[in-house]
């Protein structure tokens, strides 16, 4: 069975955007490979975030992805910072990897351009770190978004440069896993794009029914239809795609059948997607909550999965360094 690894960025609450794009994507993976998750905490300290903050929002995360239905005894999940050999790793692939072509990063020049005040070494280096995660599992497939791919060819490279360099066929290069092509496009309720934390226009899962309800209520609309079966514009069709995710098909045609006669009334369908996302985030949300009350369930599931992916990175690591000319550990 071939190995997927994943990192998961601990960026704050998962939104229905996240769930339909990222995690319902694990969550079927888990069943087809061998897969392993991990909340990349290292990597957030490139915008030096504070010791709460780092905290809060690895167990947030934890707490989420698990109910929503990551099954920690298919697939591990733990946290980044809990498996040091990846550190280890992660100082031989520097070694090998040069100013210049670390400096010619997208993201990296990216990060450099929007906040100079703060062009710090992990910017510059989250290319081996990144790589350094999965050839530490000689992983065979990640799954990343179309941004990522340049640090994915990156990773490819340094997995060569070390065969090349130490004359050995070791690391196997990484395939691109882009399942994001196949994920649902979730839109905001702002009337265009997609739904995002930074955006302003997300719902999240851990939302309570009054919240969902208030922010459903102000999504944008226009005045109504104009002709029969005319098409639906960008704001109204967003409200259409959340309704085809969260909502029953005759619910769906109700209202599409509405909007085709031109006899639709947008609070009624607000009313009914409010109802609707409610019921599909309901059982998620007490999860959540049922996970983040229960500290020592959560500690138990990131030991668990930190001792695995340690036994496999530290299988990994004593044979990099026999390779490379050092002593065993």
């Amino acid at each position: 069975m071939e190995k997927v690894i994943s990192g998961i960025r601990p960026t704050g609450n998962l939104h229905l955007g996240n769930y339909f794009g990222a995690v319902k994507s694990f969550i079927e993976m888990q069943n087809n490979y061998e897969c392993m998750f991990f909340i990349a905490d290292w990597h957030s300290l490139t915008t030096h975030p504070t010791p709460e903050n780092i905290r809060r929002s690895v167990r947030t995360i934890l707490a989420e992805y698990l109910a929503c239905g990551i099954d920690p005894d298919k697939a591990p999940i733990y946290i980044q910072s809990d498996v040091k050999p990846v550190l280890e790793l992660y100082l031989f692939l520097n070694m090998n990897a040069y100013l210049g072509e670390l400096e010619r990063v997208t993201s990296f020049k990216e990060k450099a351009r929007t906040q100079p005040d703060n062009v710090n070494a992990g910017l510059l280096t989250y290319p081996t770190l990144m790589a350094a995660d999965v050839l530490a599992h000689k992983a065979d497939k990640v799954p990343v978004g179309k941004d990522q791919e340049q640090n994915m060819e990156m990773m490819r490279l340094f997995a060569r440069r070390f065969n090349r360099i130490y004359n050995v066929d070791f690391f196997k290069e990484p395939a691109s896993f882009h399942f994001y092509d196949k994920a649902v496009k979730v839109p905001g309720l702002d009337g265009s794009g997609k739904m995002g934390k930074s955006e302003g226009n997300a719902i999240y899962l851990c939302d309570d029914e009054a919240t969902i309800k208030k922010k459903v209520m102000r999504a944008v609309t226009d005045s109504g239809p104009t002709k029969l079966n005319q098409e639906k514009p960008e704001p109204i069709q967003n409200l259409f795609t959340l309704l085809s995710l969260v909502s029953s098909q005759d619910t769906y045609d109700y209202f599409n059948d509405q909007y085709n006669q031109m006899t639709i009334r947008y609070g009624d369908l607000k009313k009914q997607l409010a109802q609707d996302i409610n019921a599909f985030c309901a059982p998620i949300r007490e999860r959540i909550t049922a996970y983040q009350n229960d500290e020592e369930q959560l500690a138990r599931i990131a030991k668990q999965g930190a001792e695995k992916a340690t036994e496999s990175a530290e299988k990994t690591l004593r044979q990099v360094r026999e390779i490379i000319g050092f002593r065993p550990y």
